[in-house]
């Protein structure tokens, strides 16, 4: 078992949704990283998601593409995406941490050199961005080779087939980006989202995340009702651009606004066992 499922099992058990993190590597400063992710777990993160900074993120809104231009030009690789990774992990050996990014940067590392040093270091998951259903089969067994879940995005415009295909590949959870759209851009239609969470669990038992499109506590709370995950990017990312370099202010802020979100879901959470018992 995996840290990923292993996390994912203890929070179905507990009735809980997972609370999915996301920031971008490097933002505003390589040195900043690893702190902000100890923050956010002492926040209520169950699982962190690392993006690997890219200069074409071509999924990504405004927020998240300028947190890639600030943290590339302070000169973040993805070789020191992983060194940040492995000094997480001489604090933190529990919380599972998936690696968020494209497949350019990979493939210039190496992808079975990748594979192999992102197991060393602690990474659980991958999450390729731009990976086709087609070109998948010729990446997800390295990666499953070095027990790395491949993490597989799902969009509202994916149809029956391809969902299919999509989740045979998939491990650790399937991302259900909530709106045709980048990141940060859209209002959520949880009723939607909701008819297209069932057909996911038709075709694969991996828990589904929500995300692209939850900035509040009350986005965090609507999508809880109907996902096991709730992925949130832009409004962290956005904190950490208001407030540049001042790294104890950030911090909190990290930590107020996630908190924010764990304590919708957790009210959340309580309401659907209440109605599940009555």
């Amino acid at each position: 078992m995996t840290r990923l499922s292993q996390r994912f099992d203890e929070l179905a058990a507990a009735g809980r949704t997972a609370l999915v993190p996301y920031l971008t590597a490097g933002d505003p400063s390589p040195d900043a990283t690893v702190g902000f992710m100890h923050a956010l777990v002492a926040a209520g993160a169950d699982v962190i998601e690392v993006g690997v900074p890219f200069s074409d993120p071509m999924a990504d809104g405004p927020v998240i593409q300028a947190a890639c231009e600030r943290a590339l030009a302070h000169g973040t690789s993805l070789t020191r995406v992983l060194e940040m990774v492995a000094e997480f992990r001489r604090e933190d050996a529990s919380t599972p941490v998936v690696l968020m990014g494209y497949l350019n940067p990979i493939d210039r590392f190496g992808l079975e050199r990748f594979a192999a040093r992102a197991a060393e270091v602690g990474v659980d998951g991958v999450l390729i961005v731009d990976l086709t259903a087609e070109e998948a089969p010729e990446i997800m067994p390295t990666l499953r080779g070095a027990d790395l879940d491949a993490v597989c995005l799902v969009a509202p415009t994916t149809g029956a087939e391809r969902l299919e295909r999509i989740c045979a590949n998939a491990g650790g959870f399937i991302y259900y980006v909530s709106f045709k759209g980048v990141t940060g851009s859209a209002s959520l239609d949880v009723s939607s989202i909701g008819e297209r969470i069932e057909a996911i669990r038709a075709v694969s038992d991996l828990p589904v995340a929500v995300g692209f499109g939850v900035s509040t506590p009350a986005n965090a709370a609507d999508v809880a009702r109907v996902a096991d995950a709730v992925v949130v990017g832009s409004a962290l990312v956005r904190r950490i651009a208001d407030l540049g370099d001042d790294r104890a202010a950030t911090e909190q802020a990290l930590r107020d606004t996630l908190g924010a979100m764990r304590t919708a879901i957790d009210e959340q959470d309580m309401q659907t066992k209440e109605a599940r018992r009555a």
